[in-house]
């Protein structure tokens, strides 16, 4: 069972929902990707998703894409992504990590050498937006085989086929977008997920992470209610951007009221105003 597997045995045990935050690797610098992994799990977190920073981020709006930028401008890699993973892994054995971003990088290594590599890291998972599953079996059973679960995106315009080929050729967990667009976009329809999270966790048979659009502890706890993860990627981002040199402590003191609400989830409190 791998370490994502094992996290969401042990919270559904519990009758709690996961936190998977996201950070751009490399960014605002290289050197405080490691201690903002770090504090994402002490205000937190049970699943971290690492974004692996890209010239042309198609799936993710301005302000991850301005955090790509600034990472590539400092010499962000994915080798040296795979190297922060490493030393994360030296002193945290039990949090998975999830590699977020696009199929250029991983082509330019090569699949394999790049399952292999990323395992060797610590790496748990790994979401190509441009890799649909539909066109990526063999990638897909190189990181099965690799010990790494491939991890799929669904969206509200999914339909049966898609959640079929996902059901197929994922595992750890399905991403669901909440939004029509891109990262940190439109507004939050709490109803339409609410909708969708069963008929999708049925289809697919793994839990379900829903990101894009939650941006607190209340937009959070209320996605929580009906998913089996919260994902918060561009509204952490924002907060690295807007509080330089504080970085480290605002992204773990953000963190920590939605751990809170998610967990209030849990004790039977419901949803907090």
């Amino acid at each position: 069972m791998s370490r994502i597997q094992t996290v969401f045995q042990r919270l559904q045990a519990d009758g709690r929902k996961a936190l998977i935050p996201f950070v751009t690797a490399g960014f605002p610098a290289p050197a405080l990707t490691l201690p903002l992994m770090n504090a994402l799990v002490e205000g937190g977190a049970d699943i971290l998703e690492l974004g692996v920073p890209f010239s042309d981020p198609m799936a993710d709006g301005p302000t991850i894409q301005r955090a790509s930028e600034r990472a590539l401008a400092q010499g962000m890699s994915l080798r040296k992504v795979l190297e922060t993973v490493r030393a994360f892994r030296a002193a945290n054995a039990d949090t998975p990590v999830v590699l977020m971003g696009y199929a250029n990088p991983i082509e330019a290594m090569g699949q394999e050498r790049f399952v292999a590599a990323a395992h060797e890291a610590g790496v748990d998972g790994v979401l190509v937006v441009d890799y649909p599953p539909e066109e990526c079996v063999s990638f897909a059973a190189t990181a099965k085989a690799g010990g790494l679960d491939p991890i799929f995106l669904l969206a509200p315009t999914s339909g049966e086929q898609r959640f079929a080929d996902v059901a197929r050729a994922g595992s750890g967990y399905i991403y669901y977008v909440s939004l029509k667009g891109v990262t940190g976009s439109a507004k939050l329809d709490v109803d339409e997920v609410a909708r969708r999270i069963p008929e999708i966790r049925a289809a697919v048979g793994m839990p379900v992470g829903v990101g894009f659009g939650i941006r607190d502890a209340e937009s959070a706890q209320r996605i929580g209610a009906v998913a089996d993860a919260v994902v918060i990627g561009s509204r952490i981002i924002e907060e690295i951007e807007n509080n330089p040199g504080d970085e480290v402590a605002r992204v773990r003191d953000f963190m920590r009221p939605i751990r809170a609400a998610l967990d209030a989830l849990a004790t039977g409190r419901g949803v907090q105003a």
